[in-house]
């Protein structure tokens, strides 16, 4: 074949602007959370952020009885540190002289792998709901009580206008249409990539990152997006070689903002999700020897890793939840941990000190 001898030269702003149109166009998960564009700062900076949180107060009660316990709505200002996606994309001139497409196509590929990484990262957030529906089958029923948990508005009205949707694996289609039957609509609004039906007010949508034993119900303001405006593209060039390389690059911060606004149900009365009993460590002393063991809670086996922040130098987190070995450096050091297991996902921020030795 012969070759087209005009190397063309691709400039970053043009690269940038069809980086991020193609980027805005994957992310159809977008539309499921709020965004927000004012993300300021670069990877690793800290940003606070107010999470809401609500406890369980539903009680099976018998005549005579009332409740024992109630709902409760609190907040807490959390440290999130902000992600920095980047990749990048090498190609020779004589590939790109072989055919022009060569350049375009990687191009959308860096932009779908960038979609792919940030779409899981966003669906780890929906699924550290803590508010759960235990279930013996996803009917009818299950998704009427997951969404009496949610704090929706009372005015009709203003619940309607609030679209309540449900994220189910692939794996749990064939088996929701055998039990909802009926009740499973199809309601031509809400057609689009990945709509299966709508069961009490509730649009199902199936997504590959959604998890394989429970389901993720919520409203768009479970989940906020922080981003920054736009992406940055940086391209180099060895003219020895001819070989170009293009770099992308996406500022963001996905968190839990309103987990009100977010319930699991999950199918097993018997199934419960991770969670970390501790709310505090106790303070550790400059070169002596610590550890403090996580109470981990849930069904089979609960892991953990270190979500955000760092531990203080010398420490090392297991994936059973123990924390050890010897402090090297003094400071307070703020870290979040997060549990998880088949069945949910909790995060808990800690604060560990550690002093100079008496």
């Amino acid at each position: 074949m012969p070759l087209n001898h005009n190397h063309v030269i691709y400039d970053n702003f043009v690269l940038a602007n069809e980086i991020e149109d193609q980027f805005n166009s994957h992310l159809d998960l977008m539309r499921f959370v709020t965004v927000d564009r004012s993300l300021e700062g670069v990877a690793g900076d800290i940003k606070k952020i107010r999470r809401y949180r609500a406890t369980d107060g539903t009680e099976m009660l018998a005549m005579g009885e009332g409740n024992t316990k109630n709902i409760e709505v609190r907040y807490a200002d959390e440290q999130y540190r902000i992600y920095l996606l980047q990749n990048r994309f090498p190609y020779y001139d004589e590939e790109q002289m072989r055919d022009p497409n060569t350049v375009p196509v990687g191009v959308n590929h860096m932009t779908t792998d960038m979609f792919n990484d940030s779409q899981k990262r966003m669906m780890a957030e929906f699924c550290k709901a803590t508010l759960a529906v235990n279930t013996t089958a996803y009917d009818f029923a299950a998704f009427v009580d997951a969404v009496a948990l949610l704090d929706l508005p009372e005015d009709e009205n203003a619940r309607n206008a609030i679209e309540v949707f449900a994220f189910v694996n692939p794996a749990q289609t064939a088996e929701l249409r055998k039990v909802l039957k009926d009740d499973l609509k199809y309601v031509e609004a809400f057609v689009r990539t990945g709509y299966i039906g709508t069961v009490g007010g509730v649009n199902l949508y199936t997504k590959k990152d959604s998890p394989k034993n429970y389901i993720v119900l919520a409203t768009r303001k479970a989940v906020t997006y922080f981003v920054k405006k736009g992406t940055e593209v940086e391209q180099e060039r060895d003219a020895n070689v001819r070989l170009n390389t293009v770099y992308s690059r996406k500022y963001f911060l996905p968190a839990l903002t309103d987990e009100t606004q977010v319930v699991r149900i999950i199918k097993g009365a018997e199934n419960k999700g991770a969670g970390i009993t501790e709310t505090s460590l106790d303070k550790g002393t400059k070169d002596s020897e610590y550890t403090a063991n996580l109470t981990l809670t849930g069904t089979a086996t609960v892991k953990t890793e270190l979500e955000r922040g760092t531990l203080p130098p010398g420490l090392t987190l297991s994936e059973d939840g123990k924390i050890s070995g010897t402090p090297t450096e003094l400071g307070t050091f703020v870290f979040s941990i997060k549990a998880y297991n088949d069945y949910g996902v909790t995060s808990r921020e800690f604060t560990l000190e550690i002093a100079e030795g008496e």
